[in-house]
């Protein structure tokens, strides 16, 4: 069965930091990305990675560009998402998305397959 699991979410002051990871299973994939939800917000697009065998690219955000990394273990089918200098603003359920195919990877119907999320909080 297709399953992304996420992981690594909690509670963090202000300018701390947290790793998310997200662990996928029962396919390969070629495109995965996070996005976040705040209460009373629209799902928002935070990251991006796609690969394929004649090419790969990363995308972020303007609003975590330069804090946020994303980054991916091929042996263990797993991606990260390194979260630096979080502001209070970056509080959201934060969800990880994927698809079979190369892609853009910026919108949320560039995706197929979805993980139950993961809960950051930031505090001032």
């Amino acid at each position: 069965q297709v399953q992304l699991v996420e992981s690594g979410g909690g509670l963090v002051q202000a300018g701390g930091s947290l790793r998310l990871s997200c662990a996928a299973s029962g396919r390969t994939f070629s495109t995965m990305g996070w996005f976040r939800q705040a209460p009373g917000k629209e799902r928002e697009f935070v990251a991006a990675i796609s690969w394929s065998t004649w090419s790969s690219s990363t995308t972020y955000a303007d609003s975590v560009k330069g804090r946020f990394t994303f980054s991916r273990d091929n042996a263990k089918n797993t991606v990260y998402l390194q979260m630096n200098s979080l502001k209070p603003e970056d509080t959201a359920v934060y969800y990880c998305g994927a698809r079979g195919s190369y892609g853009w990877g910026t919108r949320e119907y560039d995706y197929s397959y979805w993980g139950q999320g993961t809960q950051v909080t930031v505090s001032s």
